[in-house]
This record gives C-alpha cells, structure tokens and sequence, in this order.
C-alpha cells in the first residue's frame, strides 16, 4: 500500500529544487548586471574626472618692500664753460693743456689782437682832440661873458657859445666811452679761467687765427668743474611719481665695477619728452676726490617710494592673447575667471601689478594650454588647504 505514494514525492522534490535553482539564477544575472552598472558608473566618473583639470593657484603677493628700479645715465660736470674769444686775433700763447687744474681768474692764454691796439690809440688820439675842443670853446665863452657889460657881445652870441661848449662836452664823455669800451675788449686779450675746474678740452694753438663770438669754430678751452657732477637719468613716466626730490641712488660706473657711489635726486624735469616717454631727472654726486669723470656712462639704482602697497605674481600666470594681457583665477565654486591686469614692472621670476587683481584672488600659476573663462578645475593640493603667496626676490630690469 505505501509503494504507491513514492512517485508523486520525487516530483516534488525535483520541482522545488528548480525553483530553487531559477531563483539563484536570477539573483546571479540581477547582481551581475548591477556589478556591470557599478563598473560603468565609476569608468564614466573616473573619465569625468580625467576631464577636469588640475592646476596650482597661489595667492598675490602684497609683501611691503623697498623696491627700486636700475635706469642706465650719463655724467656731467656740475659747472661746465666753452670758452670762446671776445676779440679777434692770433693766438699770442697758451698756459694751460687738457687736464690742467685752473683757478678762478688764472690766466690760460693770451691773444694778440693789432687791430684793436690800433683802434684804442685812435679812439684815445679822438679823446684828446675833443677834451681840446671843449676847454678852447669854455675858455671863449667866458671871455665873451665878460664883454656883455660893455655891449659888445649879444646875449644870442652867448647862447651859441654856450651850446656850442654843450656839444664839445658830450663829444669828450662819448670819446671817453669809446676809450673805455676798446679798453675792456684789449682786456679779453688774455683769456682767464671762470672758476676753479679742470681743462677738459683745448681746440687751439700758438699762431692760430681767433674769430670773436661763439658761433664760428669750436671753443677754444673748456674748464669744467669736476668736485661735484650732475648725473641725467630719464625716468619712464610711471615711475615718477615714486621718485621723490631728496631720494639717494646709488651709481654704479665701469671703471670701478667692484665700487658703489652715493647720489641725491635734486631736480625733476616736470614733463614727459613726447619721444622717449620719459621724465630727465637730475642727480647730485660729490667728486671731491676726483675719481668720476664727467661724460661717462653711469648705471643709476633708484629707490621708489610707493604710497599702496602693489601685488605680485608669478611671471607663469600671465596669458597674452587677442583679449589683451590677463590672468586666470579660480572662483569660489572652483571654476576659471579671467580678469585683465596691468604690468607696473617685471622683476624676472614675479610680476609687479598695476591693477586688476585683488589680494584674495586665486591665481593659477601655470595656465593649461585652451582653457577658458568658466572651466571647473580642480585646485592642486589638499582640500581646504590655504594656497601660498609669491615670495621672489626683487631682481628690478629697468
């Protein structure tokens, strides 16, 4: 009787081992797809991820320093004076070559001028005459003066003589001018230093024909006052509002490479030469010793006196393009905004700024090649880490 009832269990069997083995079916194909989602999922994040680039930012640098700026000038004599002859002639001798030390008054050469002796003892010999004239015309007005009591003579008579005694006397005090006027010309006959200097040319020599004035030949000495020099430096006009009258600057010349000399701002043009863009400023440089020589090419270290204190960037950071000079920033929300800026020096590894940024933007230091304004990057580092500020030596390139 039990043997009857055995098949139907068997099929029982073997049927819930099939449900079974559909469900893990089931369950394996379901988690195989999702671990393929998952998969693509993160391929897809990882390749988003590969997208956004990188980029290291760092923050304007505002550090307060003493900034200067080298500009290359020339050195001159502080009193400077081509001498030219005031009368002509032959050049008589001389006393003094180039490099001669001069006083004030010294006697340096001496013309020999014929035609002006012959004129000053023809305007004395004229003197004399008229002086005679005059005193032969007052002593006969007096004698008529002492006839008008007897009627001899007329009052009108009087009169001309007086007139005429007039005129003799303005003929003597002109005759005297003209004595004394040939008389201070035969004194430019010796041609004596201004003040105390050095020789620093001499365009002539014993016998050499003299043509008076300054505007036919070279001069024929020039003294020059050497115990303090000028030093001329033209200044880019964006500069000059930081050099203030009273500022020292050092001077550096070739003939003493291993040497410093100390200079004074004394004078500022006060306009901008239209050609160069430039303001000519005039430096005080004492050369007692005589060591400097005027003429010479000097290099000029100028200290700049700034009233705001300007932000620097690495000279990487900034882009040129057809939209002009400017720089790229990280925003807040981590994407690129370009701001425009201005170049007030370049100091070889920084940038000194003008304008444009502000001292909490986010500079990018090394802009990757085809970004664009509104790009999200990734800022290098690690999360809410400050960027660091530009900290280079200023190294000015005036």
């Amino acid at each position: 009787m039990p043997t009857e009832q055995s098949p139907p269990v068997s099929r029982r069997k073997l049927g819930i081992f099939g449900v079974l083995a559909g469900i893990v079916l089931v369950v394996v194909v379901i988690t195989g797809i999702r671990a393929r989602e998952q998969s693509g999922e993160k391929l897809r994040e990882w390749t988003d991820d590969q997208a956004v680039p990188t980029v290291a930012v760092t923050l304007p640098d505002s550090k307060l320093t003493n900034p200067t700026i080298d500009l290359p000038g020339r050195l001159e004599a502080y009193q400077r004076a081509p001498i030219f002859a005031r009368v002509p002639g032959y050049l008589k001798s001389w006393s003094a070559d180039i490099g001669a030390r001069v006083k004030a008054g010294q006697v340096i050469a001496e013309i020999e001028a014929p035609d002006l002796d012959q004129q000053l003892l023809q305007a004395r010999a004229d003197l004399a005459s008229q002086k005679a004239s005059a005193k032969l015309s007052e002593a006969t007005l007096n004698r008529r003066k002492t006839l008008i009591a007897s009627n001899f003579v007329s009052m009108q008579e009087i009169d001309e003589r007086t007139a005429d005694l007039s005129n003799k006397e303005a003929a003597v005090k002109a005759g005297q001018a003209n004595v004394e006027r040939l008389e201070a010309l035969a004194g430019y006959k010796q041609i004596s230093a201004p003040f105390d200097g050095v020789v620093t040319s001499r365009d002539t020599d014993v016998g050499a024909l003299i043509n008076a004035g300054g505007g036919s030949g070279p001069a024929m000495f020039t003294v020059s006052d050497i115990s303090k020099l000028r030093v001329y430096v033209n200044v880019p006009q964006n500069y000059v509002p930081a050099i203030k009258i009273g500022a020292k600057a050092v001077i550096v010349v070739p003939e003493y490479p291993n040497r410093t000399f100390l200079a004074t701002v004394e004078a500022s043009a006060q306009a901008v030469d239209v050609s160069s863009g430039t303001t000519r400023m005039q430096l005080g440089l004492d050369n007692s010793k005589g060591e400097l020589m005027p003429g010479g090419y000097a290099g000029v270290k100028l200290s700049l006196q700034r009233d705001t204190t300007p932000l620097q960037i690495p000279s990487s950071a900034l882009i040129f393009n057809q939209s002009g000079l400017r720089v790229a920033t990280v925003g807040p929300d981590d994407k690129v905004l370009f701001k425009t800026v201005t170049i007030s020096r370049d100091l070889g590894r920084t940038i000194e700024l003008g304008s444009g940024l502000a001292p909490e933007d986010r500079v990018i230091t090394a802009p990757p090649d085809g970004i664009a304004d509104g790009d999200q990057v990734r800022v290098a580092g690690a999360k809410g880490s400050k960027p660091q500020k530009v900290s280079e030596k200023q190294d000015v390139k005036g």
